[in-house]
């Protein structure tokens, strides 16, 4: 008689089979980063790296403040997706400063993950409801991120790609309106839309993520819509203030707009395949913006890896504190990783 149960020696092989593959996964991500490092270091001598100073210390108190600001909105403004489901500000705060420091360290955006799936009882809302809000989310953060890039494109483009960004704004900001002020009316063409397509598996997926946005849009209603859209301009000022800040903290040479050009540049720059925090990348793109402007290479390389270290530990760390004292109070002894297992590959 054959049975199907499988013995420890086996699960351990499994386990360790599954471990190794995940690790080669990470491999790429990694050596992408790695080349990044290289090609913004190349060149800098180790003293020209030690030539970055606090010429102003005062304005640690604009990197400190302005850092807290940008990531508590951040947290009302999620508050105020999840407010139709009755969600509470401390566990939307909680659940979503988790989600960013997973992200910082962790591949694959699995702290949008935890965020969808392992938090939704906390959340008292379905993954589909949740998975919603973080798309919009994504969809408000993207918007106001080409309107930064549009804005601070100018200084450096020519006329060809000046064109090109505006077009690119008008198209943009024509469809985020449509969006959030006739979700509800768009619902039904939209479907009809997909449905004349056929059952493509690809085109289905498509589709359940343009509804799931449409439904977050219309059960928030126009207003809120709006108020999300100020939320989101308020967020990525404080987003620039905390370069600003930081450039003004070191006295890098440069123009008003160096900092929030620097701010598009490295938030676009998550767009690229790299480790988790998208080492290597950040960095490249924030010394690109800074020297297009007059800062001299070494120091904005320098500067560059000095603010991604600050952005990666103060949000890791948050979170991170954030997480261990609610599974303190609440008593909660799973391990993490066996929480991250049985999470899906993807979203839905």
């Amino acid at each position: 008689m054959s049975t199907s149960a499988s013995t420890p020696g086996q699960a351990s092989g499994r386990d360790a089979g599954k471990s190794g593959r995940n690790l080669l996964k990470a491999v790429p991500g990694v050596l992408i980063s790695l080349f990044f490092l290289w090609y913004t270091f190349k060149g800098i001598s180790y003293e020209e790296m030690r030539g970055l100073r606090l010429a102003h210390p005062v304005w640690i108190l604009g990197v400190l403040g302005f850092t807290l600001a940008g990531y508590t909105l951040r947290c009302v403004r999620w508050t105020t997706m999840m407010r139709p489901t009755g969600a509470r500000f401390s566990a939307c705060a909680r659940v979503l400063m988790v989600s960013l420091a997973a992200n910082n360290i962790l591949p694959l955006r699995i702290g949008d993950i935890m965020r969808v799936f392992t938090y939704a009882d906390d959340l008292g809302a379905s993954p589909s409801v949740i998975l919603s809000t973080v798309i919009l989310e994504k969809l408000l953060d993207i918007f106001t991120l080409v309107v930064l890039f549009a804005a601070t494109m100018s200084s450096i483009a020519t006329h060809r790609l000046h064109v090109i960004v505006y077009v690119s704004l008008a198209v943009s900001a024509l469809g985020l309106l449509v969006l959030l002020l006739g979700a509800r009316a768009l619902q039904p063409h939209v479907s009809r839309l997909f449905q004349r397509y056929g059952k493509n598996p690809k085109l289905a997926k498509a589709e359940h993520w343009v509804m799931l946005a449409l439904d977050a849009v219309a059960r928030i209603g126009i207003a809120g819509s709006l108020l999300l859209l100020a939320q989101s301009a308020v967020i990525w000022f404080c987003e620039g203030m905390i370069y600003l800040a930081s450039i003004n903290l070191v006295g890098i040479r440069g123009d008003h707009v160096s900092a929030w050009l620097a701010v598009s540049f490295a938030n676009l720059s998550y767009l690229i395949p790299s480790s988790p925090g998208s080492i290597g990348p950040f960095e490249l793109a924030v010394k690109t913006a800074l020297v297009s402007h007059g800062a001299a290479a070494p120091q904005a390389a320098v500067f560059s890896l000095a603010l991604h270290v600050w952005l990666l530990v103060s949000i890791t760390g948050a979170g991170g504190v954030i997480f261990l004292v609610h599974r303190i109070r609440t008593h909660n002894h799973r391990p993490l990783l066996e929480e991250i297992e049985t999470l899906p590959a993807e979203m839905p």
